[in-house]
C-alpha cells in the first residue's frame, strides 16, 4: 500500500502542469527579484524609517516607536493635506469619467476622422507633467494669461486663479480633468467596440428608445470597464504631485499641499525624512484602500454580469 501511494504521488509530481511550473521558476525568478528590491525593500526601510525617532536619518531598529506619527498626526497641515487630496480625487475623478464615457461614445461611432480625432484627443495625456504646467501657468497668469483675457471679453474681472487660496485647488483640478478625460474616453471607447451586439438588438426589438437601450443596457455592459479606469485613476489622484508641485508647489499657505507635497517637503526641503516616511506610510496606506474598493466593485461587477 505505501509503495502504490509513492508511486501515485510520483505521476503526480511528473504531471505536465508542475513539470511547466518548475521549467517556468528561471523565467519569474528575475522578475521577483526586480520587484523586492524596487518595491518591497523600499516599503519596508520607509517604514522603518518612519518608526525610528524623529531626528534619525537612518533607519534604527533598537529605538522604534510611533512618536513620528504621532506628531503628524497632531500637525493642521496634514490633515489639511489629506482634505485637499481628497478634494482634487473627488473634483478630477467625477467629471473625467462622466466626460469620458460621453466623449468615448462619440469615438466609438464609425464617422468620418474618427482615428484623426482619437490621435489630437490623445495629446494632452501624453504630454509629460512638466511641460502640461509650464503651459497653464501662462494659461493661468493674472496679467498676461489667455483665461483672464477671454473672461474680460465677457465682462468678467480678472482673478490670480494660482495665487487665490478659494480658486487654487479647483484651477489645479480644472487641468486635471483636461489632461486625462481623453485617455479615460480612449478606453472607453475601446470596450464599446467590445460589447457584445445581441443586448442591443434585442432591446431595440423590444422597442427602447436609444437613452433606455444606453441607460439599462450599455451603461451596465461598461461597468466593468469604468471601474477598471477608475481605479487607474484613483491611483493617480490620490499620489497626485508632479503637475500641482511645478505649479503651485503647494501653496499658497498650504491651500494646494497634497499628501505627496507634504512628505516632500518635509523629507527634502526640511529635511525631516522621519516625517516624510510616515506621510508617504499613510499615503500608501489610504491607496492600498481605495485599490482594495475598487478592486472590490470590479469582481462584484464581473461576477453581476
Amino acid at each position: 500500500m505505501p509503495v502504490a501511494t509513492a508511486a501515485v504521488r510520483s505521476r503526480r509530481s511528473h504531471t505536465p502542469e508542475r513539470r511547466r511550473l518548475r521549467e517556468s521558476w528561471p523565467l519569474v525568478l528575475p522578475a521577483v527579484i526586480l520587484s523586492i528590491v524596487l518595491v518591497v525593500f523600499p516599503i519596508l526601510y520607509a517604514t522603518g524609517l518612519a518608526l525610528s525617532p524623529r531626528d534619525a536619518t537612518n533607519v534604527d531598529l533598537g529605538k522604534l516607536t510611533f512618536d513620528t506619527f504621532h506628531a503628524m498626526f497632531l500637525d493642521p497641515v496634514f490633515w489639511s493635506s489629506v482634505g485637499v487630496t481628497m478634494l482634487i480625487y473627488v473634483g478630477s475623478l467625477i467629471p473625467q469619467l462622466v466626460l469620458g464615457t460621453l466623449i468615448g461614445y462619440v469615438m466609438s461611432r464609425d464617422v468620418p476622422g474618427a482615428r484623426v480625432l482619437q490621435t489630437f484627443t490623445l495629446v494632452p495625456s501624453l504630454t509629460a507633467a512638466v511641460v502640461v504646467g509650464l503651459v497653464w501657468l501662462l494659461i493661468y497668469d493674472p496679467t498676461l494669461g489667455v483665461l483672464n483675457y477671454l473672461l474680460g471679453l465677457v465682462g468678467v474681472s480678472a482673478q490670480d486663479w494660482l495665487g487665490d487660496p478659494n480658486h487654487v485647488v479647483w484651477s489645479l483640478i480644472l487641468v486635471d480633468i483636461w489632461q486625462w478625460t481623453p485617455l479615460v474616453a480612449l478606453i472607453v471607447s475601446a470596450g464599446i467596440r467590445n460589447l457584445p451586439t445581441e443586448p442591443f438588438e434585442a432591446a431595440r426589438v423590444d422597442g427602447a428608445n436609444a437613452w433606455q437601450v444606453g441607460w439599462r443596457i450599455g451603461l451596465p455592459l461598461l461597468r466593468p470597464i469604468i471601474t477598471v479606469v477608475a481605479l487607474l485613476r484613483t491611483v493617480d489622484l490620490i499620489r497626485y504631485f508632479d503637475t500641482g508641485y511645478i505649479m503651485t508647489q503647494g501653496g499658497p499657505l498650504n491651500a494646494s499641499t497634497t499628501m505627496n507635497i507634504y512628505a516632500y517637503r518635509n523629507a527634502f526641503a526640511q529635511l525631516r525624512l522621519t516625517f516624510g516616511s510616515a506621510a508617504q506610510i499613510a499615503l500608501f496606506a489610504l491607496v492600498l484602500v481605495f485599490a482594495g474598493v475598487f478592486t472590490w466593485l470590479r469582481r462584484r461587477s464581473e461576477l453581476d454580469a
